[in-house]
């Protein structure tokens, strides 16, 4: 047989399997319109290469049942949610503030879809700086007595994370019960030998989503971008903040590193002490986490912060955190204030954006002025020039990197967490956010985005459409791909 026969066979070969996995992901898989054109065309353009991409991205986990704790019920947590869904609904629950109350059907909507219990008697603290932040969390640690739970999606190997372990390993090697829990693919820097002096102290460690070869995570996708830390049930820690040295704005690529992160007194630390219980058991093989009333001791606080902590990821048929999002941009009356280091929408949240414009809201997006990930940051830029010419206030932050993830809508309710507001936070990621229904936290939130135009710029549409061509040429690829970025 000929080169050019081979060549042609083999030409044929990959024709055929482009076709059936084609037909794989239109029929079987059943993705969502935008991904199943976006996986079309990397496969019918690049048929070997794209092949390969479908393998290591396009998993599928919404049939698995990933998380479970044999001790669930034993905190009656079924009843209660029963009980609040039955008690808004007929409209006889007593809301301890108006926002809460005014807002019912977004918090009914949560214990609904993603079972997320409202509680009402939080303190919050918010940091938008990591050096205060990591100060106040390493106070707490120090000082805690009986557990410390701890979750990141990134855990570097470098002067803060080695601080962090160390303090770890002192706190273990004291008998509090000690466990980190880390995304492998995020933290692909750590090894076991990291972790020898806190295995000797009695610490636990576990990789979510680990890699059977040495090096190699096939799982890019789907991978866990919480950020968690409970301490002795009663204190919570979460929002954008990741452990490594760039999130003090020591890495002169990025610069000073502008994040938001909330640390939490109350009730709500029950929630987030489940959801690390759950992720702690899928990751765990050996060591599991049985029921201590010390992991959900009784709390005594003195505000009335109304709250619901959300969770989303790949193994739910539907997106909570996104559904979220829109129902509270559909609720804006005044305006809309959001700072996220990602802006690539699905038409579901641009739609929802567009009408709140049309409706005489006042929208305003806080996004970098430079890219961490560059196909993201292009695909950023097409969807935002879309939104200006809408009306929407764009504002390029320019002190450093904002990686914020933050919603505030009319002064009255916010979200603050781990979600982006991109395709991969909604469909492909495991986050985490604080819904928030009180008035004084979302003035607060809103006074710091305000705070941070001092350190932006307004993009006008002028200067938006004197870009390059080139750059125009990279907004148009990465919006083609975007649903799959």
């Amino acid at each position: 047989m000929s080169i050019s026969s081979i060549i042609t066979v083999v030409a044929g070969i990959i024709f055929v399997l482009n076709i059936l996995f084609g037909l794989v992901i239109v029929f079987k898989e059943r993705k969502d319109i935008g991904s199943t054109w976006a996986w079309l065309l990397v496969l019918s353009f690049i048929p070997v290469l794209g092949f390969i991409l479908y393998l290591l991205f396009a998993q599928d986990f919404r049939k698995i049942r990933l998380f479970h704790w044999d001790d669930f019920k034993k905190l009656h947590y079924e009843q209660i949610l029963l009980t609040q869904m039955g008690s808004i609904q007929s409209s006889r629950f007593q809301f301890k503030n108006e926002a809460a109350k005014k807002y019912d059907d977004l918090i009914y909507m949560h214990l609904n879809e993603n079972h997320a219990l409202l509680t009402e008697d939080n303190e919050i603290d918010i940091f938008t700086d990591g050096k205060v932040k990591f100060d106040r969390l390493f106070q707490d640690i120090r000082e805690a007595q009986e557990s410390v739970h701890v979750q990141y999606y990134i855990f570097r190997r470098d002067n803060l994370g080695k601080k962090f372990l160390d303090l770890l390993t002192e706190k273990a090697r004291q008998g509090v019960k000690v466990r980190l829990l880390y995304d492998e693919l995020g933290s692909r820097q750590l090894t076991k030998g990291f972790f020898k002096e806190f295995f000797a102290a009695g610490g636990e460690a576990e990789a979510f989503f680990p890699s059977k070869l040495h090096l190699i995570n096939l799982r890019i996708n789907y991978r866990n971008h919480r950020k968690l830390v409970i301490i002795d049930g009663k204190i919570g820690y979460i929002g954008g903040f990741n452990v490594g040295d760039e999130y003090l704005g020591l890495k002169k690529k990025f610069g000073y590193w502008r994040d938001t992160h909330l640390r939490i007194q109350g009730s709500a630390v029950y929630s987030m002490q489940i959801r690390f219980i759950l992720d702690w058991s899928q990751a765990s093989q050996h060591n599991e986490i049985t029921y201590e009333p010390s992991l959900f001791p009784s709390i005594e606080t003195k505000d009335q912060v109304s709250m619901q902590i959300v969770t989303s990821g790949p193994d739910s048929r539907l997106e909570h955190i996104k559904n979220g999002y829109i129902k509270m941009i559909m609720s804006a009356k005044q305006s809309i204030y959001i700072q996220t280091p990602y802006f690539v929408p699905d038409p579901s949240v641009f739609d929802a954006l567009r009408i709140a414009l049309l409706s005489g809201v006042d929208v305003n997006i806080m996004i970098p002025d430079k890219p961490d990930h560059p196909f993201i940051y292009w695909a950023t830029l097409s969807h935002i020039g879309e939104m200006m010419k809408l009306g929407v206030k764009v504002y390029l932050y320019k002190k450093g990197f904002i990686h914020a993830k933050t919603i505030v809508v009319d002064d009255e309710i916010s979200s603050v967490g781990t979600a982006n507001m991109d395709y991969r936070s909604f469909r492909l990621n495991f986050e985490v956010n604080a819904f928030i229904y009180h008035e004084a936290t979302a003035k607060k939130l809103r006074e710091i985005f305000m705070e941070d135009v001092k350190d932006s710029t307004l993009l006008t549409v002028e200067d938006y459409e004197q870009r390059p061509r080139l750059v125009r040429m990279k907004e148009s690829i990465s919006r083609l791909i975007s649903p799959i970025l």
